[in-house]
């Protein structure tokens, strides 16, 4: 009996400190996320992810040092309610680049916001045509006709090839996505900072946000905001005005893949 009990408390021991990836395939689902903190430094990559370290994968411009303070702004986008123009006319103001990752809605109902995003130099990548969990996607052909169909309507509207840069919707991926990827020649891009900024019913409150929003700057951020989100559009000449304030440059998604 007691050497039932120990072998029962050595597996229990062995389960609670062995790493969750043991178990994992490929075809694992995952949650982005990263563990921020306050002190303006890069939050390091987690542990459950060191995997996409082997794959084009980014979520902050590693190469950045913190003299450097340099941020890239990145917008997910997959409609129009007035909130996108106003952040468009914020960035216009400030001389500022951003990256859109948009879906199809947003380019069949709103072709001229596209074009405008273009024709100001903004970077418009790929969200996939209609946001599904792509991690519940396990065939390449299946993964290929989301990038593919919105790649085309970008192409067919403004005349111009898309970037193959790429960002599952809601953060929801597997290391086989990842390989999808890679084969299909596209960056899989992330984020290190990001805040709850997507659901119009419960905005926050814009000091709050931008306090938030400000105490987590570090150099080589990738920022993710919702350009949909009332208070992002309230806050984003200010946010860029400190943003500048306090030393950073905005930079183009093509510096952090040079």
């Amino acid at each position: 009996m007691k050497k039932k009990k120990g072998l029962l408390l050595f597996l229990l021991l062995f389960l609670v400190a062995t790493p969750l990836r043991v178990f994992a395939t490929d075809r694992t689902p995952y949650n982005w996320f990263v563990q921020n903190n306050d002190n303006h430094t890069p939050p390091a990559l987690h542990s459950s992810f060191e995997f996409a370290s082997k794959y084009d994968f980014y979520y902050l411009d590693q190469k950045a040092k913190e003299s450097d303070k340099v941020i890239y702004l990145t917008f997910d986008a997959g409609y129009e309610n007035g909130n996108v123009v106003k952040v468009l006319d914020a960035l216009d103001k400030h001389n500022v680049k951003g990256t859109f990752f948009v879906l199809e809605n947003l380019i069949l109902r709103e072709p001229a916001l596209i074009k405008r995003m273009a024709e100001e130099g903004h970077a418009v990548c790929n969200h996939t045509a209609t946001h599904p969990d792509m991690s519940t996607i396990t065939d390449i052909g299946l993964f290929e006709k989301q990038l593919t169909r919105l790649e085309k309507a970008y192409t067919e509207l403004t005349g111009q090839e898309m970037m193959k840069v790429y960002r599952p919707p809601q953060g929801r991926f597997s290391e086989e996505n990842l390989a999808f990827a890679d084969k299909l020649g596209y960056k899989t891009l992330l984020w290190s900072f990001a805040y709850a900024d997507w659901d119009n019913a419960k905005q926050p409150d814009p000091d709050r946000a931008l306090d938030k929003i400000l105490s987590h700057l570090h150099s080589g951020e990738v920022m993710l905001l919702h350009p949909t989100s009332a208070t992002n559009a309230a806050i984003m000449d200010r946010l860029l005005t400190e943003i500048e304030k306090q030393g950073y440059r905005i930079a183009s998604i093509e510096e952090l893949f040079a």
